[in-house]
């Protein structure tokens, strides 16, 4: 058997959590605990086309842009790439066919609970947040553990303005997101068993209430298609994709740190925090460099993805 290796700062998309996929939960964490999983199949022979328009029309969503939040240096991915490049695993492990699968989901209406430490649980449905939260749109970086990166104007409202409408308790230190489960819309959530289903994610008080944290229910100017993770989803740019939770229908108060999906099945791999660190590889590949999806050129990657001066604070 041969074993490719790979160039310093390549990070092939397949090698990525592979085991699950092909080989089962057991395998993956025999691959983990031994150190053999890999990294296969090229991030670039996943890139959709550039001339391929997103699918289906959107209602439109517009805001206006909060100049603060830019990425200096760097364009905005054009919609072409991000709607049709993407993990969903929801829907498929394959990301160019993520826009495909999802295109059909039902995605309205739909319920929203807030329950656990907080003065009175909530249930909503979530255009409700449309009317209740003034909307904006942020351009954020958003860097996937993968080693991949892209640029997207969201549009939404602080998670702050959220936590403070749901009325935590004194004893909330936590608030815990649960994603949805749809087995029979969902092909990835019927066919991979090996996952603990719906996706559940979580952050500490501090960093839900960090300005920089962002609800999103839309991006460039309308309702954010399915694949993107409508109707709603967290953007927490200081720290790897996967910590913002796509198709959010619950959040959880509570005075302790909830396991997170990533962490439960890989925690030598995932921790909590999973703050983007170029000086902390995976375990499997360097995080120093990332690549920029739009470009495909290398870059540095930064400490906090470029967001320290709002977030470092935190875990100083």
């Amino acid at each position: 058997m041969l074993i490719r290796k790979s160039k310093p700062g390549e990070v092939p998309e397949r090698e990525v959590t592979p085991e699950p996929i092909y080989l089962g939960r057991r395998r993956l964490f025999q691959a983990a605990a031994l150190g053999l999983s890999g990294i296969a199949s090229r991030l670039r022979a996943t890139l959709p086309s550039r001339e391929k328009p997103p699918a289906g029309a959107l209602r439109p969503l517009p805001a206006p842009r909060d100049a603060k939040y830019k990425v200096e240096g760097r364009e905005i991915t054009p919609e072409a790439i991000t709607a049709g490049f993407n993990n969903y695993y929801e829907f498929t492990t394959e990301k160019r066919r993520v826009a495909e699968l999802a295109e059909h989901f039902d995605s309205r209406p739909w319920q929203i609970e807030v329950r656990g430490l907080v003065e009175k649980p909530l249930k909503f449905d979530v255009d409700d947040l449309l009317k209740r939260f003034p909307l904006e749109e942020r351009v954020y970086r958003l860097r996937c553990v993968e080693a991949w990166s892209i640029v997207v104007p969201w549009t939404g409202f602080p998670m702050a303005k959220f936590i403070e409408w749901a009325k935590p308790t004194a004893q909330a230190k936590f608030v815990r997101m649960v994603s949805f489960l749809r087995p029979g819309q969902c092909p990835g959530q019927r066919e991979q068993t090996w996952y603990p289903w719906p996706y559940f994610e979580g952050l500490r008080l501090d960093e839900a209430t960090n300005e920089v944290a962002f609800l999103v229910i839309g991006s460039y100017g309308h309702i954010l298609p399915n694949s993107n993770g409508s109707p709603l989803r967290l953007a927490v740019p200081w720290k790897y994709g996967y910590k913002s939770i796509k198709g959010i229908v619950r959040f959880e108060l509570t005075d302790k740190q909830p396991p997170t999906f990533w962490n439960k099945l890989a925690p030598n791999e995932y921790d909590f925090l999973s703050n983007v660190n170029p000086a902390k590889p995976h375990p499997r590949w360097s995080q120093a460099t990332e690549e920029e999806v739009a470009t495909r050129r290398r870059i540095p990657t930064l400490p906090y993805n470029g967001y320290g001066e709002y977030v470092a604070r935190l875990y100083s």
